[in-house]
């Protein structure tokens, strides 16, 4: 029966929008970061063309591969926490928008197969996307022949990348949770980007490590310097709250009044 609600979710999000808007959203973020390293790495022509190639020399950016990797990872730190927000918001809160949801609960199918279903297709889109930017961003670092390649320092940037959509993966059930609580997608999409303000401020601080939405800025070196690695404490604190906000979303569609 699981199978069959997956496919179902995989092939609605197939003939969905969202997957050209979050493809476009994903596609965006290597051509703004090697606008950037352009403007660093040609000041003078930036400059004839009206773009602000003092205020990104000023910036103290260098425009070589680990400075443009950068780029990419504080890029998804942020970017991506909102994208899988967007697709996990549209996901939970499709069939409220649509006046759907009392049909969808009345099939006879276990109701935490339905959560479990959109999360996993949440994650396998999402590292589609991932993938897609690890492909997009080499090819326009070798096309801006940006100096400094190694694969040394690419390959386990490749792996850096997934590693923060994992992290914002496993963020998604509290998304998922806000957008039942909110029927639709306005709550959850609110939510992640108060949660993402509150986790840069807690981030700042020594906290960060322990607040959910301060780890994967501060693993992309958004919310101050760059933690290297995760610490058993952060994955702790990821793993616990996965847990506690899908079941506690699989409980609220499980026991909670959905007809409308």
């Amino acid at each position: 029966m699981f199978k069959t609600v997956l496919i179902t979710e995989m092939s609605k999000l197939r003939r969905s929008p969202i997957t050209w808007i979050s493809w476009l959203g994903v596609s965006l973020m290597p051509l703004v970061s090697g606008l950037f390293m352009w403007v660093v790495k040609e000041p003078d022509r930036a400059t004839q063309l009206g773009l602000l190639g003092q205020k990104a020399q000023f910036a103290g950016a260098v425009a070589d591969w680990p400075g443009y990797i950068a780029m990419l990872l504080q890029a998804l730190g942020i970017g991506g926490t909102i994208l899988i927000a967007v697709i996990t918001a549209y996901l939970f809160g499709r069939e409220y928008a649509d006046g759907t949801i009392k049909n969808l609960l009345a099939l006879p199918v276990a109701r935490h197969h339905f959560v479990t279903a959109k999360l996993v297709t949440a994650l396998f889109w999402f590292g589609l996307l991932i993938g897609w930017l690890a492909v997009e961003g080499f090819v326009v670092g070798w096309l801006l022949a940006l100096p400094g390649f190694d694969l040394r320092v690419i390959l386990p940037a490749a792996g850096e990348l997934f590693l923060i959509g994992l992290v914002a993966w496993l963020l998604t059930p509290a998304v998922a949770w806000v957008a039942l609580w909110g029927r639709g997608y306005l709550a959850p999409l609110g939510f992640t980007i108060f949660m993402l303000m509150l986790g840069m401020v807690v981030g700042a601080t020594g906290w960060g490590k322990w607040f959910p939405w301060s780890i994967a800025p501060l693993f992309a070196g958004v919310a101050g310097p760059r933690v290297e690695t995760l610490t058993p404490g952060s994955l702790i604190v990821l793993g616990a709250t996965f847990i506690v906000c899908a079941v506690g979303t699989m409980l609220h569609l499980r026991y909670a009044d959905n007809m409308q």
